[in-house]
């Protein structure tokens, strides 16, 4: 999976997503070079869906199923 910043260049690369006890593990390189492993805490991931109003929810229960626009 690859994460693009806002001029369509690779920001992150993820490598794998992992479960370490109740955190979700996130491995991969920033940049193409520079690895990371960083991990969402589960009141983490609960303050990121409070950002978030019901049609991006929507949106993101659905994204896998949609066209890339490129």
């Amino acid at each position: 999976m690859k994460l693009y910043g806002s001029d369509n260049k690779e920001l992150m690369s993820v490598s794998s997503l992992a479960r370490d006890g109740n955190n979700l593990v996130i491995k991969g390189k920033i940049f193409g070079t520079m690895p990371l492993t960083a991990k969402l805490k589960p009141e983490e991931a609960r303050a990121a869906l409070k950002l978030m109003d019901f049609k991006t929810i929507l949106f993101l229960l659905t994204i896998m199923f949609r066209r890339s626009k490129s």
